[in-house]
């Protein structure tokens, strides 16, 4: 059994949306990062980082102790080699999508994530910053798009590397980006949204955080930490 710590986050979309897909069993547990719940003690053993998400698993291939995992690109390779689905089994095409996992965890969701900050949420709109990631948004839908151009998935057939891009594309709007542009992306995430195992995944964290404008308190908390937050 998995127990999955999550908020409606891009990155806590990505292991729900692996689990959904394979139907492998889990607990959903909130960790509700507007309100602090990610520096509680208990969830900062299993995420010494405090961020969302994280997961246990009680049960881990071979048997022994339950296994801890954070960081979302982490836990989907965990969850794909548990499992033996969503990745090759071949060496070229277990690297092709190794690659693209991590090209989104080191470029595209830091990248859009400064654009989230700077365009929606910081407190003074800097137009050199805003235009700095707004353009780099649009390079790497372009890396993405090119991609795309040639295959149906990022990595051939459906896998832990589309996983991990296409929460980062849900809020293309808020990221200045028209889909339209990029014709081979769009096409790609809507086969994508149209998944029934990610109509429920969306689902389930509608019914957990209903999208509402951020509060003032909410960024204090998540936009004003120092290491006194660990210690």
């Amino acid at each position: 059994m998995i127990e999955l710590y999550f908020w409606t986050t891009p990155n806590g979309y990505k292991p729900l949306m692996f689990l959904e897909e394979t139907k492998l069993p889990y607990t959903l547990k909130p960790v509700n990062i507007g309100k602090g719940e990610q520096f509680d003690p208990a969830f900062l053993k299993i995420a010494p980082n405090n961020r969302i998400p994280a997961m246990v698993d009680a049960t881990p291939n071979g048997g022994g102790q339950p296994i801890a995992i954070m960081e979302s690109g982490a836990m989907l390779l965990y969850l794909a080699e548990k499992t033996n689905k969503l990745i090759s089994a071949g060496p070229a095409g277990r690297w092709d999508c190794i690659q693209w996992l991590f090209w989104q965890m080191a470029g595209l969701g830091p990248m859009l994530g400064q654009n989230h900050h700077f365009s929606q949420y910081a407190p003074e709109k800097i137009p050199y910053a805003i235009d700095r990631y707004v353009k780099e948004t649009n390079r790497l839908y372009g890396v993405l798009n090119k991609r795309l151009a040639d295959r149906e998935y990022v990595a051939g057939a459906y896998s832990i590397a589309d996983m991990a891009s296409y929460p980062w594309i849900v809020p293309y709007e808020r990221q200045g980006q028209k889909l339209e542009d990029f014709p081979h992306l769009k096409r790609w995430f809507e086969a994508i949204k149209a998944r029934p195992s990610t109509v429920a995944a969306y689902e389930k964290g509608k019914a957990i955080n209903e999208p509402a404008p951020m509060t003032e308190e909410a960024k204090k908390i998540l936009f004003g930490q120092t290491a006194a937050v660990v210690r």
